[in-house]
Formats: C-alpha cells, sequence, structure tokens
C-alpha cells in the first residue's frame, strides 16, 4: 500500500515536471521572451563571416523566432573609399552610447542587452551564456542606434548578409564625396589636400579597425588622402617621421603622420582624433612630407662596414682551411689550368647563390620580429653582447696564432663538420666532369661553414636591420656583402691558374692568421659598438 503511494508520487510529481516543460516550450514557440541583437560587420572579413556561420546561424536556428538579429554590413566596395559612411557611423553611435574605450574597438562588434561584444573570440566565449540570461530576464529591446529601425531583421525577408542595402530612413542620410585626385592641390568642395602617411602591420587589413575608421573618414572629407606603408618595409621612414614629430620613443603601429602631427596606436586613431586634425589643417592643406625622407641616404662608413665584415668572413680561416684541401684535391686528381677555372667559376657561384639564400631568408625571419617594441630591442642587445664575447675569442685567438699555435684557436670549423667536407669533395671528384659537380660542392660546403662563417653574417645582418637607411636596401647589402665573401675564392683560384700550389696557400694562411684574426676581433668590436649606440640612441 504504501509502495503504491510512493510510486504516485513519483508519478505525479513527473507529469507536472513534464507539464511544465511542455508549455515552456509553447511559451518559447508562441511569443516568449525576444532577445534581439545589432551584428556590426564587414563582409570582407573573415572572422565576421566566421561568427555568422559558426555562431549566429546555428543560434538563430535553434531559437527561432525568440532570437533577432540585424545584420549591418557597412563595406561597399561600390563607394569610393569602399566603406557605407551612413552605416558605420551606426557602428560609432552605438560605441558612443554604450562608452567602449577607443582601445578595445574592433571588428565584429555585436550589441545585445546593453553590452558589446567585440571581436570573434570574445563573441564565441560570452554570446551564448548572455543569451540565455536575456532570455531569462524576459528578453531585449532593440538598441537605440539612429537608423537601426531601417535595417530588416535577418532571416525575415531581409537579403543575405553579405549584401548591402541602403537605410530606408531614421538616419540622416550621408552622401559620399567623390575623394580628390592625388595631383589635386585643392579638391572641387574648396578644400586644400591634407596628405596622410598611415603604417601598418601585415595581418588581416580587413578587420582592422583604424582602416575602417580611415575610410570612413575619406568618405566625410575627400580632400583626405592617405598613403599606407607596411612598416616592415618602411620602419626607416616611419622612424623619420616619428622622429620629426617627437614621438620617436613610442613608434609602434598602426601609426597616423599628418602635417607636423602624428597619432600613434589604436587608443589615439580615432575618428574623433583624427577630424581634429582634418579640421586644424583644412584652411592650409598638408604636403607629403615624408617626400624629402631620403631612403639612399646611407653613409659610407654603414657601406663599408658591410664590405669589411664580408671579406673578413671570407678570410676567415676555417672557411679556407676548407678552400685549401678543395684545392689540394684539385691537384691530386689532375686539374690544371682552364679545368681549375672553370672548377672554381662553379664551386664559387655555389657558395654565393647559398649564401645570399640563406642571408635573404634570415633577413625574412628576422623582419618578422618587433623591431620597433622592447622585443626588437633585446634582440639588438643580445647580438651586440654575442659580438662583444666572440671579439673577445677572437682575439684571444688572435694571441695564439700570433705564437704559432694556430691549432688551439677557439673559433674554428668543428672536427666533426670539417671532415664530413672533405668526404664531400672526395665524392665530387669521382665525378666524370668535375666542374658540374662544382657548384653543388660550393653550396654544401658553404652550408657546413656556417657554423663558423655565420659568427659575422648574422651580426653583420642585425646590424642592417638596425640602422635607419639600410633596411630599404637590404637585398644589395647582401649582395655587397656576398660579393667580398668570395672575393678571397676568386683571388685564390686565379692564383692556382697562375701556378700557386696548395701548399703556398697554406704558408700564406699560417702566416696571416693573427692578422685576420685580429682584424675580426676589431670588426665585432666595432658591431658591438654600433648596435650598443643603436639601443640607447
Amino acid at each position: 500500500m504504501q509502495l503504491r503511494r510512493q510510486l504516485g508520487i513519483v508519478l505525479l510529481i513527473g507529469a507536472l515536471v513534464f507539464a511544465w516543460a511542455g508549455e515552456a516550450l509553447v511559451a518559447r514557440a508562441q511569443g516568449g521572451p525576444v532577445v534581439r541583437i545589432a551584428y556590426f560587420y564587414r563582409d570582407d572579413c573573415p572572422h565576421c563571416i566566421t561568427i555568422i556561420q559558426d555562431v549566429l546561424a546555428p543560434m538563430q536556428e535553434q531559437y527561432g523566432d525568440q532570437l533577432q538579429i540585424k545584420m549591418v554590413q557597412f563595406h561597399d566596395p561600390n563607394q569610393p573609399s569602399g566603406l557605407d559612411p551612413a552605416r558605420y557611423e551606426m557602428l560609432l553611435r552605438a560605441e558612443d552610447m554604450l562608452g567602449v574605450p577607443p582601445e578595445r574597438r574592433g571588428i565584429p562588434t555585436l550589441v545585445i542587452g546593453g553590452q558589446a561584444l567585440i571581436g570573434e573570440e570574445e563573441i564565441r566565449q560570452q554570446l551564448p551564456c548572455l543569451l540565455e540570461t536575456c532570455l531569462a530576464e524576459e528578453g531585449t529591446s532593440w538598441p537605440e542606434i539612429p537608423g537601426l529601425e531601417a535595417i530588416p531583421v535577418w532571416g525575415s525577408g531581409s537579403p543575405n548578409p553579405s549584401s548591402n542595402p541602403q537605410p530606408e530612413g531614421g538616419l540622416e542620410e550621408l552622401e559620399e564625396l567623390e575623394p580628390c585626385g592625388e595631383d589635386e592641390p585643392v579638391c572641387p568642395s574648396g578644400g586644400a589636400s591634407i596628405w596622410a602617411a598611415y603604417f601598418y602591420q601585415v595581418g588581416c587589413q580587413e578587420c582592422n579597425r583604424v582602416e575602417s575608421d580611415i575610410q570612413y573618414l575619406r568618405s566625410r572629407y575627400p580632400q583626405l588622402m592617405v598613403e599606407e606603408f607596411n612598416i616592415y618595409e618602411s620602419v626607416d621612414l616611419a622612424k623619420w617621421l616619428a622622429e620629426r614629430a617627437g614621438r620617436k620613443e613610442d613608434l609602434h603601429t598602426p601609426a597616423l603622420f599628418i602635417g607636423d602631427d602624428a597619432l600613434i596606436g589604436e587608443e589615439e586613431i580615432t575618428p574623433q582624433n583624427v577630424e581634429a586634425l582634418i579640421q586644424k589643417y583644412e584652411s592650409t592643406g598638408t604636403r607629403k612630407v615624408w617626400a624629402e625622407f631620403d631612403s639612399q641616404a646611407v653613409q659610407l662608413p654603414e657601406v663599408m662596414t658591410v664590405a669589411v665584415a664580408g671579406l673578413v668572413d671570407g678570410l676567415n680561416p676555417c672557411a679556407f682551411a676548407t678552400l685549401i684541401f678543395f684545392i689540394s684535391y684539385l691537384t691530386f686528381v689532375g686539374q690544371k689550368g682552364r679545368a681549375v677555372l672553370a672548377v672554381g667559376s662553379a664551386f664559387t657561384l655555389g657558395v654565393f647563390v647559398a649564401y645570399t639564400l640563406v642571408g635573404i631568408g634570415l633577413w625574412r625571419l628576422l623582419s618578422q620580429l618587433p623591431f620597433l617594441t622592447t622585443v626588437g630591442q633585446w634582440v639588438i642587445g643580445f647580438t651586440a653582447l654575442l659580438c662583444a664575447v666572440l671579439a673577445g675569442l677572437s682575439f684571444r685567438d688572435y694571441l695564439k696564432a700570433r705564437r704559432g699555435r694556430v691549432e688551439d684557436m677557439a673559433l674554428v670549423m668543428p672536427q666533426v663538420l670539417r671532415q664530413r667536407a672533405h668526404a664531400v669533395i672526395r665524392r665530387a671528384s669521382n665525378v666524370r666532369v668535375f666542374a658540374l659537380a662544382a657548384f653543388p660542392v660550393g653550396v654544401v660546403i658553404s652550408l657546413l661553414e656556417l657554423v663558423c662563417t655565420g659568427q659575422i653574417y648574422l651580426p653583420t645582418i642585425i646590424f642592417v636591420m638596425s640602422v635607419p637607411g639600410l633596411q630599404a636596401q637590404a637585398t644589395l647589402f647582401l649582395l655587397l656583402y656576398n660579393l667580398m665573401f668570395i672575393l678571397p675564392l676568386t683571388v685564390v683560384f686565379v692564383l692556382v691558374y697562375f701556378g700557386t700550389s696548395s701548399l703556398e696557400l697554406g704558408l700564406f694562411l699560417r702566416r696571416h692568421a693573427a692578422a685576420v684574426k685580429l682584424g675580426t676581433a676589431l670588426l665585432f668590436a666595432v658591431l658591438a659598438a654600433w648596435l650598443t649606440i643603436s639601443i640607447v640612441a
């Protein structure tokens, strides 16, 4: 009897719970709480489209009529500036209404329940929970953004999110003016041309909020002319403009230079701040001040430093010793006269190509480091310290070589790599046409020697990156370095052609090893001092 009573109570509770859940589902399907969202985005922004496909579309399917979304897409390639100013101004007003600080602004931006979720990660993480909270609190109304009432609800006969219909009312229509031409000192609208230099970092420019701000301002002020620069390709110009504006110490991207003024960072480059500068220069206009920058103005000492570094590296005893072994093997297998020149030319070309490609690779790798920030200064500082240590070791090797103890020097090619280099040369000598094998031999030998010769190569590349005026001509300096590096090779093969033996070359190396080591020590000392000064300055 008691068991029946307990079973009846359980069934009754289950029925009540089931009925309550059914009523909740019916309420949700028949006009329950509704959450309303405004989503601001660009259709050329991958993060924005990902949010639509992976977050908003599944939520719309899950919640049905309880979720209403208005898509405000403001990219418009049909406009001269590439942006719909009326729709973008809706985003600006929403941010102002919600008190979004300048450094938080971004794309995409989602407005729900009086809050702004900014960026793909924040929307993914916070929207699901926030949506449930809003549903539990009887839903939300549409944000009070002028012009939003003209945007149709997504899915209720509205166009695809990637389209860009014009609002039909509410927000005062903003007519975009045709921007001035680059050669027009005075715009048709009557204002003088205002030139600005914008420096950006490689990445998603469509998602960059500053980029959209600039497009919006160009639509409102046709006299604003903006020239864009990749900071990695124009860092010297950016430093020059920052120093001119008195902002050298805090230079980073994004950065905008107008006249004598600079706005640096997303917290400074806002429509309000840029508009204030436009109004400041509205009557006088501004010129391309960066046209005065001479990227070719490289001082002779800097050129000489790179040239001497390449020459000293080419005279490096560890590289020279392998070359002497190569020549002695040429003599052993009977290579003479023009055959020596043919083999030597192919070998030298292989070394030049390999070293140049390695240099370009190191340059590309190092150029990804933020040299304008503290990290870059640490890299330069570490390199300066390394050069100082190598200067000390090279001077100690100089003292040993001066006493005739060449074999006791510290900065030499490891025995294992030396044996591998010799093995490569022996195998190549078995090829019928030795000149054909000499090119790949030069490539392999140069790569094996990098552990020794790279001690000068890498600091020299970082030196070039640290000196304003040299970065824009990095490839030319790499070619100069490597031409000087193979100069000793070329001279040696010419001497062998005229009868100089490997024994005589070995005696020459032993006799002048001390001088080469002293030159290497001085070179490292100069690089260490120069890099240290670049940090302090």
